[in-house]
């Protein structure tokens, strides 16, 4: 359970005091009492995570100077201030001052509290985008595994230990949770740094072209092969293969990756000497590649050639933690690529953000700051959900819960449709169907070009 939010009460009246303590303790709140300003200026500063509440009527500091020498030290500070001696002119100038509240006593206990619950809310917000801000300007593009989480500090200390080693790596997480950049970081950490990255998705080429892709070959080798082509694999000698969604790479590519990576060795189409490489495989799944019900057709002992050491990308919803800190970061990258100021986070915003699942990880957090920083209303809508279904019938409820998981499965990845109709587990027209009835234009989950 999180901490109650704390409230300093200041009251010279130490009965008063007390019995105030006692209401503001019921309602949940942590209290922290002192009968004179100087004691609670002594325990304040600017990251305090709650609300001062004072009398004004005090001996040495009334309650007037202390919320002058707190708006000093934090003008963002919520200050209620309380007095039976105010009138409507004192009332009037403290709130043109920045106090959040005046209460004349006697005043009613549910009238304190409201305040108070207001007050902390408001609190909260201020903090959590100072966080935000703060994480934007200390996260950089090369230290991307942004997360204070012990999961994520695990995974950063396992990467710094075998970077620089020679060793195959397989990568596994969930669609979005990271795969390319860990295996980047892998190559940038290493001492193949000067050398290519290359990077092959085996989901994305079609059978015909994968293995030519991968191995090259030399002109004439077969129809329309006009010019010599160095495959990819040798054009990452010396630096680094990333290989993405192994666990689609064709059967008969399988076979020679293996013996590629026996021998570090390639033999282009239209050769009969193979070449020798200085390689290091990094590979992706997104599937356990462990278990023979998952793994399918791929080959088990070219899982184990590649299986030297296994990396395992926690999901997001295992490191909620992480989630404020990283959108963040990625809304202000967003802010620099489209030249705006990201917007204060808001109350709906900054719910969504601790209770959504995030089930397309990091790449939907990262889409979903971008649209934030752009203001979409389709995002609004998405936030508020929730919110607004109180007076909507089941079937209104079920129709915006399916746009929103389309919407979800569309930015996971990165608006592909193959990949979103298997997320989605359903046939191909049935996908298109439900985007023109909900109005969904799948292109605008897409990557903008040059990003």
């Amino acid at each position: 359970m999180s901490e109650p939010t704390p409230v300093i009460l200041i009251d010279d009246d130490v009965q008063l005091l007390k019995a105030t303590a006692q209401t503001i303790e019921l309602a949940g709140f942590g209290v922290s009492r002192f009968s004179k300003a100087s004691q609670a200026l002594a325990v304040l500063d600017a990251g305090f995570g709650g609300v001062v509440v004072s009398d004004i009527r005090m001996p040495d500091i009334d309650g007037l100077e202390l919320f002058e020498r707190i708006r000093r030290l934090d003008p963002d500070l919520p200050v209620i201030l309380m007095t039976g001696h105010g009138d409507i002119p004192m009332a009037v100038a403290a709130i043109r001052n920045g106090v959040y509240d005046f209460i004349a006593k006697p005043f009613a206990t549910d009238q304190l509290v409201q305040s108070l619950r207001r007050a902390a809310e408001k609190r909260r917000l201020v903090l959590e985008n100072r966080a935000l801000r703060v994480a934007a300007e200390t996260a950089h593009d090369d230290l991307p595994l942004i997360g204070q989480t012990p999961a994520m500090e695990r995974l950063r200390r396992t990467l710094r230990q075998i970077a620089d080693t020679d060793i195959d790596v397989l990568v596994t997480g969930e669609t979005g949770s990271g795969k390319e950049v860990v295996a980047t970081l892998l190559h940038r950490w290493s001492r193949r740094a000067k050398c290519n990255f290359v990077a092959l998705n085996c989901g994305s080429l079609p059978e015909t072209l994968i293995e030519s892709e991968l191995f090259g070959h030399e002109a004439g080798a077969f129809t329309g092969a006009q010019k010599k082509r160095i495959g990819r694999i040798e054009h990452s000698s010396g630096g680094t293969l990333f290989l993405d969604e192994i666990e689609s790479m064709p059967p008969s590519v399988q076979v020679r990756m293996l013996r590629v990576l026996e021998a570090r060795e390639v033999t282009p189409l239209g050769i009969n000497a193979p070449r020798p490489v200085d390689l290091r495989v990094i590979a992706a799944a997104k599937v356990d590649l462990g278990d023979p019900a998952e793994r399918g057709s791929f080959r088990e002992d070219l899982y184990y050639r590649l299986n030297v050491v296994t990396v395992s990308i926690p999901p997001l919803r295992e490191r909620s933690d992480d989630v404020p800190l990283l959108f963040g970061y990625f809304a202000s990258r967003a802010g620099r690529r489209f030249n705006r100021e990201p917007p204060a986070l808001s109350a709906a915003v900054s719910r969504h953000l601790a209770t959504h699942s995030w089930p397309g990880n990091v790449r939907e957090l990262s889409h979903f700051a971008e649209r934030f920083v752009l203001g979409l209303e389709g995002d609004a809508k998405a936030v508020t959900a929730d919110d607004n279904a109180g007076g909507l019938s089941l079937p209104e409820r079920v129709e915006r819960y399916e746009a929103e998981i389309i919407r979800e499965a569309l930015s996971a990845n990165d608006g592909d449709a193959r990949r979103t109709i298997e997320m989605l587990g359903i046939p191909r027209k049935t996908f298109y169907d439900k985007l023109q009835r909900h109005g969904i234009e799948r292109v605008a989950f897409e990557p903008a070009k040059g990003s």
